[in-house]
C-alpha cells in the first residue's frame, strides 16, 4: 500500500531523530533527567525506538502499532520537556518561551500521529 507522502515524511523525521541519538549522544544526555536510571542506556533505547517506530510507519502490518508507540513515546518525552524547563543545564540556554512552546508542539505531534490511524 502506498501511503501519503506526509506519513513517509513523519517516518523520516523519527528515523533521523533516532539516528541523531547515536551521532550526538551528549546532546541527548544533557536533557535526560538525572533522576532516571542509566541515562546512556535510555538515550540508546530511545534512539532505537525512534528508528524502529519510524520504519514501522511505512508498512501496513506495523503502521498502527508504530503510531501507538510514537504516541506513547511522545507522552514519556514530556518528562524531558519538563526537565528542560526546570533545569538550567538541561535548558541549554534555550529561551523559556521556546521550551514552553515545545509542550503544545508535543501534543500536536501526538495528534499528527493519531490522525494516521484512519488510513
Amino acid at each position: 500500500m502506498i501511503y501519503p507522502w506526509h506519513l513517509y515524511f513523519m517516518a523520516s523525521i523519527y528515523i533521523f531523530a533516532g539516528i541523531m541519538h547515536f551521532i550526538r549522544p551528549k546532546m541527548y544526555l544533557r536533557i535526560m533527567p538525572r533522576y532516571l536510571p542509566n541515562p546512556k542506556l535510555l538515550v540508546i533505547l530511545s534512539g532505537i525506538a525512534e528508528i524502529f517506530l519510524g520504519i514501522g510507519l511505512c508498512f501496513p502490518e506495523t503502521k498502527n502499532l508504530a503510531i501507538s508507540g510514537i504516541i506513547a513515546m511522545l507522552v514519556v518525552f514530556l518528562i524531558v520537556h519538563y526537565y528542560m524547563l526546570t533545569s538550567k543545564k538541561a535548558g541549554a540556554g534555550i529561551p523559556v518561551w521556546i521550551l514552553l512552546l515545545r509542550i503544545p508542539l508535543q501534543f500536536g505531534l501526538m495528534y499528527w500521529a493519531f490522525w494516521y490511524f484512519q488510513l
